[in-house]
């Protein structure tokens, strides 16, 4: 179990890595585009986000 989250975390920061290499100039204006977005737009990407990740994880597992 311990060997599964430290893959789920080492997933993580592979994609969390990704766009920051492939494009920082394109990041950056995400960046400032979400920069501009009210706190409850932020809130709810983050809640949808993470009921997509259990709702995934519950049809794989």
């Amino acid at each position: 179990m311990f060997e599964d989250l430290l893959a789920a975390i080492a997933l993580v920061l592979i994609l969390e890595g990704l766009l920051p290499f492939a494009s920082p100039k394109m990041l950056r204006r995400v960046w400032i585009s979400i920069n501009a977005l009210p706190d409850r737009t932020l809130r709810l990407f983050g809640l949808v986000s993470m009921l997509s990740g259990v709702l995934f994880l519950s049809l794989i597992r």
